[in-house]
């Protein structure tokens, strides 16, 4: 009788050398040993010396055909100053949200009213710093703020998800905490383009 510690000849137990004095040949089942009592233990300690110095781990043993792990190269075109857009407009915000005055740094994310992929510059007056949830409905239109700086929440919420009970005590509110300098304030001119845009009115 043998069994399997490896992946080569060599490597199968010869258990008929190592069998307890007490096993016999014409046992089929039901023949079972205490490991913390002889001959169990002998028998189990040969067992675990075999595996230890012959084993070889099951992913070792996993044949992978060869060939391409990556796709063809392409050329990427580097988001130049996203770190500072985010650092300048959650100072200029004092690290609060626009709309719901969260003040949980690891929420706060910095958000643009033009998309950069929309030659969105990346500038204070481009951005509002919103709580992350916010700032999702903000870039697919179910919130925005109008020239006026008033919070318009999209009735698509209600509409589309049956739900929106936590956004809509915004609608009408001014936004909070605008930046010191007036030249940082949300420009008029992308509000306006995020308004007719992508705000799903």
């Amino acid at each position: 009788m043998k069994f399997y510690v490896g992946v080569t000849d060599n490597q199968w137990f010869d258990v008929v050398s190592h069998i307890p004095p007490d096993w016999k040949p014409s046992i089929q089942q039901g023949k079972h040993y205490d490991m913390d009592k002889e001959p169990g233990k002998s028998f189990w300690e040969k067992v675990n010396l075999r595996i230890a110095n012959k084993y070889v781990p099951f992913e070792s043993r996993t044949i992978m055909e060869e060939g391409p792990r990556f796709g063809a190269p392409t050329l990427k075109t580097p988001r130049l100053g996203q770190g500072s857009f985010r650092v300048l407009v959650t100072d200029a915000y004092q690290r609060s949200c626009a709309i719901t005055e969260e003040h949980t740094l690891p929420a706060l994310e910095a958000a643009h009213i033009k998309p950069f992929e929309e030659k969105g510059p990346n500038a204070v007056y481009n951005g509002l710093l919103l709580r992350s949830d916010v700032h999702r409905l903000f870039d697919r239109g179910y919130i925005t703020v109008t020239p006026e700086l008033r919070i318009e929440v999209s009735r698509r919420i209600r509409e589309e998800f049956e739900n929106g009970r936590y956004y809509y005590p915004f609608h009408g509110n001014k936004i909070h905490h605008l930046p010191e300098k007036p030249q940082d304030w949300p420009s008029k001119k992308l509000l306006i383009w995020h308004n007719e845009n992508m705000f799903k009115g």
